[in-house]
């Protein structure tokens, strides 16, 4: 499925609109990355814990959105969007959300 931050389809003509779709990730940080990011925070550096968690979501958040799309019976995601919040009292959860809307396309002559 092609999946694109643009309203288009380079070489498609978009035939028909089948509604937005979501996909929504919440992922906890555990206590050993929490405290690595801490000593990277104090003494600079980059945080590979932090850094694959975000990733893990923001995959999982997109495959999510694909299964929706193609439960529709789409070829295609336009108009994607992605967010990023952090979540709960001590912000150890991250929130991932992506939107867009799943088209259905044919081919351009």
């Amino acid at each position: 499925m092609i999946i694109t931050t643009t309203t288009s389809v380079e070489g498609f003509e978009i035939s028909s609109y089948e509604g937005i779709v979501f996909g929504e990730v919440i992922s906890g940080i555990n206590m050993f990355k929490d405290m690595g990011a801490g000593l990277r925070n104090m003494f600079g550096g980059r945080s590979q814990g932090y850094e694959n968690e975000l990733l893990e979501a923001r995959s999982k958040a997109l495959e999510e959105m694909e299964i929706r799309a193609d439960e529709q019976g789409a070829d295609a995601i336009v108009g994607v969007k992605m967010d990023y919040e952090t979540l709960g009292s001590d912000n150890g959860m991250i929130m991932v959300t992506c939107s867009g809307t799943a088209v259905k396309l044919k081919t351009v002559k």
